[in-house]
């Protein structure tokens, strides 16, 4: 799977988390969500960093 289609999906399922929220639950579960949203900032951003550092490692 290429990192972007990967970035995307986790993207996709902020939104869709945040959505379900608001639409579902009234935003009784703000915390929760906005716990699981930087747990998955945090994942696309150690990966870009990861995919980055492959990348540097290969050209040199």
């Amino acid at each position: 799977m290429m990192i972007r289609t990967f970035l995307i999906v986790i993207i996709i399922i902020m939104q869709f988390s945040t959505l379900i929220n608001v639409t579902l639950f009234d935003g009784e579960w703000n915390g929760l969500v906005l716990a699981l949203h930087t747990a998955l900032f945090i994942l696309a951003i150690g990966i870009n960093t990861e995919i980055k550092k492959l990348k540097q490692h290969r050209n040199n």
